[in-house]
């Protein structure tokens, strides 16, 4: 009886866990996050004719969605829009080399699941690349390495660039500025930033700040609704399993002591 119980509540605990997950998952965004991995993988096999296709596929079912339903905000649409066009662009230009491609793929793709994903958007799977990047440029300041300080800041630039939309999405505008900000002043004092130790200081403030960046995005990762669900099932179990031990306790004691009466 009392594993029936259990059983029978844990199958309840799915039920509205799934119905939770339901909820807050668009099928429609899913298909168009879908489209866009799969141009992603299209660019990365060389299959260009075939990802441009995929990305037209999406303008139009995208189109029909945000005329249908307001889902995204005006600055939502814009980062979109403008990253849609730039991976339709590389693949187009046969000028655009192949890792210039599946970059302009890889930026449209991580700011689509940045607009579905409430939780560990895909670009946080960018921190391990984008701070070893960052690491470089630090070591080749330290040393005073001219040529591989530039070059180590060329490549972070780059890197960074491919998840920037999709942090648009996600980080509040002003804290994306000043982070923006801070970019634009080490690549356009790059020189000053190895002569002059008060601007080296400057790599050591990004750092933190990418650092914060990516920590903040971990902090949360789980849909406070499904924590509801599970304690508040997990309440239901602990008082069931309580009841039932009762009863059975209840029981127990009634037949000892009807058995006391009989002797």
């Amino acid at each position: 009886m009392m594993r029936k119980v259990v059983i029978l509540l844990f199958a309840i605990m799915f039920c509205f866990a799934g119905k939770s997950f339901a909820q807050t998952s668009e099928p429609s965004l899913t298909h168009l996050n879908d489209l866009s991995d799969e141009a992603l993988q299209m660019a990365k096999n060389g299959r260009y004719e075939e990802a441009k296709i995929l990305l037209k596929q999406f303008s139009t079912e995208f189109t029909n969605l945000s005329l249908d339903d307001k889902y995204f905000t005006m600055d939502e649409l814009r980062i979109l829009t403008v990253t849609h066009n730039e991976a339709l662009k590389a693949l187009t230009k046969a000028s655009v080399d192949a890792d210039e491609k599946v970059d302009a793929c890889t930026t449209f793709r991580l700011v689509v699941d940045a607009l579905q994903s409430k939780y560990q958007p895909m670009w946080t799977e960018m921190e391990e690349p984008v701070m070893a990047s960052f690491a470089e440029v630090k070591q080749a300041a330290i040393s005073g390495d001219h040529a591989r300080y530039n070059i180590k800041l060329n490549t972070f630039l780059k890197e960074f660039s491919i998840i920037e939309p999709s942090l648009k999405v996600d980080i509040p505008a002003e804290k994306i500025q000043q982070l923006d900000a801070k970019i634009a002043f080490i690549d356009h004092y790059r020189a000053n930033i190895l002569q002059d130790r008060k601007d080296t200081r400057e790599l050591e403030t990004l750092q933190a700040n990418l650092e914060e960046l990516f920590d903040e995005m971990k902090e949360d990762e789980t849909d406070p609704s499904l924590w509801w669900v599970i304690i508040s099932t997990g309440s239901i179990i602990i008082l069931t399993l309580s009841y039932v031990g009762w009863r059975k306790y209840k029981g127990q004691k009634e037949e000892r002591q009807q058995k006391d009466h009989v002797d």
